[in-house]
C-alpha cells in the first residue's frame, strides 16, 4: 500500500506547501473532548447533522435558533416526553424546515441518545471510550440504533462531536482507492469500511498523526483544488438562491 508520505507529499503541492496545509488541518485531538459534551448537545448535532443532508448548510444554519426553540432545546428527557400532537405541530412550523421524515429521526434519535447515555453515564463519555481504532463499529452502532445516521451523516456527526475519526467522503474514497486500497466509489458495505478502518489505523501508525488530521489531507491531496475561500463563496450564492 501507498506510504501516507506520499499522499501528503501530493497534499503540499497542491496546498502550495506544509505550511498552508497544516494550517487547513484541524487540530491535535483530544481524547477526553467528547466526554464534556452534554447530551442536549449531541442531539442537537444529530439534527442539524441530518437536516444538512442533501440540503444547503448554510441555510440550516441561518434558521437554527428556530431549530433550538421548536425542538426544546433539544433536551432527550424532555422531548421523549411530547405527545404525537407536539410532533405533528412541527409538520407547520415555519420557523424549522418541514421535513416529515427529519423530523420524527430526532423523536427517535432523543430516545436513542436517553439509552446510551443511560448506559453510559452520557452520551458524550460513551464516544470517549470508542477508540478510533475501531470507528467502523461505532459507525455501524450509530446506522443501526440510531436514525437516519448511516451513510456519512455518521462520520461527519462524530467529526462535528470532536471525536477523532475519518469521514466517507468523496476525496477520501478516491485518495483510499489511488492508494490501492480496493473499495468502492460510494462505500456502503461493512467490507469496504473495514478495509478503510484497516488502512487509517496503518496510517495513523506510520505517522502518529490524529486520524481527523489524515482524513483531512487525504481529501486535499485529490479532487478539485479549492482555494480557502471558495467553497464559503458558494455556500453564500447558496443561502442566496435558497431565500
Amino acid at each position: 500500500m501507498t506510504s501516507f508520505q506520499t499522499v501528503l507529499a501530493r497534499a503540499e503541492q497542491r496546498k502550495s506547501g506544509a505550511e498552508k496545509l497544516q494550517a487547513l488541518l484541524p487540530p491535535k485531538h483530544d481524547a477526553a473532548a467528547p466526554a464534556a459534551l452534554s447530551d442536549e448537545r449531541v442531539l442537537a448535532e444529530m439534527a442539524k447533522r441530518i437536516f444538512s443532508a442533501g440540503f444547503a448548510w448554510s441555510v440550516i444554519e441561518t434558521k437554527w435558533s428556530g431549530f433550538e426553540a421548536a425542538f426544546l432545546g433539544f433536551v432527550p428527557g424532555l422531548l421523549t416526553l411530547q405527545p404525537n400532537e407536539f410532533w405533528d405541530g412541527l409538520l407547520s412550523n415555519k420557523r424549522i424546515v418541514r421535513k416529515g421524515a427529519k423530523i420524527m429521526a430526532v423523536r427517535a434519535n432523543a430516545f436513542f441518545v436517553a439509552e446510551i447515555a443511560r448506559e453510559h453515564g452520557s452520551f458524550g463519555k460513551f464516544l470517549a471510550k470508542w477508540p478510533s481504532s475501531e470507528q467502523a463499529g461505532l459507525l455501524d452502532l450509530l446506522a443501526k440504533r440510531g436514525t437516519r445516521l448511516g451513510g456519512n451523516t455518521g462520520p461527519m456527526l462524530l467529526r462535528f462531536l470532536g471525536y477523532d475519526g475519518f469521514t466517507l467522503s468523496k476525496d477520501v474514497i478516491a485518495c483510499l482507492r489511488d492508494a490501492g486500497v480496493d473499495i468502492h466509489e460510494a462505500v456502503k458495505s461493512k467490507r469496504d469500511l473495514a478495509k478503510m478502518q484497516a488502512q487509517f489505523n496503518a496510517w495513523a501508525k506510520e505517522t502518529g498523526l490524529g486520524y481527523a488530521q489524515l482524513s483531512k489531507i487525504c481529501a486535499l491531496s485529490v479532487g478539485e483544488n479549492y482555494t480557502p475561500e471558495e467553497p464559503h463563496a458558494r455556500m453564500g450564492v447558496a443561502l442566496a438562491l435558497a431565500l
